[in-house]
């Protein structure tokens, strides 16, 4: 892989990122603490970034910055996007089972104390 290469993988790897989380240009700007403009010349391989703008940009989109230069390996938005929808469901489920779990053992709890409460009358 020639340098040129690396620059395009960079390149669709931030813009892929980007479609991921439904960032635009100025989203990842104020995550990562870069300029809109730089940013743009980095999507179009015009500008090669230190590596601790990279470090900036591996956090904005919390990963690893070898993913960020890791070519073919990014699963496309639709996929990501659907991954990310199934993981908040499922998250939505567990912390309603927990909340209802909770006002069960409460509810339990207040049952078990009113019975022991009343045998000492």
């Amino acid at each position: 892989m020639d340098e040129s290469a690396v620059r395009t993988t960079l390149a669709k790897n931030i813009k892929t990122f980007r479609g991921q989380k439904n960032w635009s240009q100025a989203d990842l700007a104020e995550k990562s603490g870069l300029s809109v403009v730089y940013l743009s010349d980095i999507e179009r391989g015009n500008k090669w970034p230190y590596l601790d703008t990279m470090l900036k940009l591996a956090n904005a989109f919390n990963v690893e910055i070898y993913e960020l230069l890791q070519p073919a390996n990014i699963l496309p938005p639709t996929t990501a996007s659907t991954l990310s929808k199934y993981t908040d469901d499922v998250t939505a489920v567990v912390a309603k089972s927990l909340e209802i779990t909770e006002k069960n053992i409460s509810k339990a709890l207040r049952s078990l104390r009113n019975h022991y409460l009343q045998k000492k009358s």
